[in-house]
């Protein structure tokens, strides 16, 4: 696979630091200008198309671009992104059940930085089809870790959550 230089990657970051002063047709038009310097169907330039119309509101559109980039062999943080962010379209999509499959692989796959953020479009997705408890217990869960205190409470309340029988809390 082809990857991009320094410099292509220094304007691509540039570009989306800047996103908010385009108009959002302006900006797609933008990635789609830089993402034309890589090959066709390159799982890089696919990954950033799909992120631009994702976040112009293009979610059909985005779709289309993270499977080609995921199918292209997009790797490393990206890949993950992609993941994250295909997920997050499917429930925009109104598809949070084929989102929640791909969000617990994403769990159960590896761990990096981004476990806080795939645990939270978890909790997105399962309030979409009705799992508003075990929601609540994942978000509570991740957060718990970030506590200055309380992390061990809320840690077991947020486990009895997932228990309807057990109520730690009266």
């Amino acid at each position: 696979m082809i990857i991009p230089g320094s410099d292509w990657e220094r304007r691509m970051a540039a570009l989306w630091d800047a996103s908010e002063d385009f108009h959002p047709r302006d900006f797609l038009s933008k990635v789609e200008e830089l993402a034309g310097e890589l090959p066709p169907g390159h799982a890089i330039a696919e990954f950033e198309l799909g992120s631009a119309n994702d976040s112009i509101g293009r979610e059909a559109q985005a779709e289309a671009h993270y499977r080609r980039a995921l199918a292209a062999g997009l790797s490393g943080t990206r890949r993950r992104q992609a993941a994250i962010q295909l997920a997050s379209t499917l429930r925009n999509l109104g598809r949070a059940e084929e989102s929640i499959a791909i969000l617990v692989a994403e769990r159960e796959a590896r761990s990096d930085d981004l476990d806080d953020a795939v645990t939270a479009f978890l909790a997105l997705a399962l309030t979409e089809v009705g799992r508003d408890r075990e929601a609540a217990a994942l978000a509570l869960g991740a957060l718990s870790r970030h506590l200055p205190r309380y992390n061990r409470s809320l840690s077991n309340y947020a486990e009895a959550l997932t228990r309807a029988d057990e109520r730690p809390w009266k």
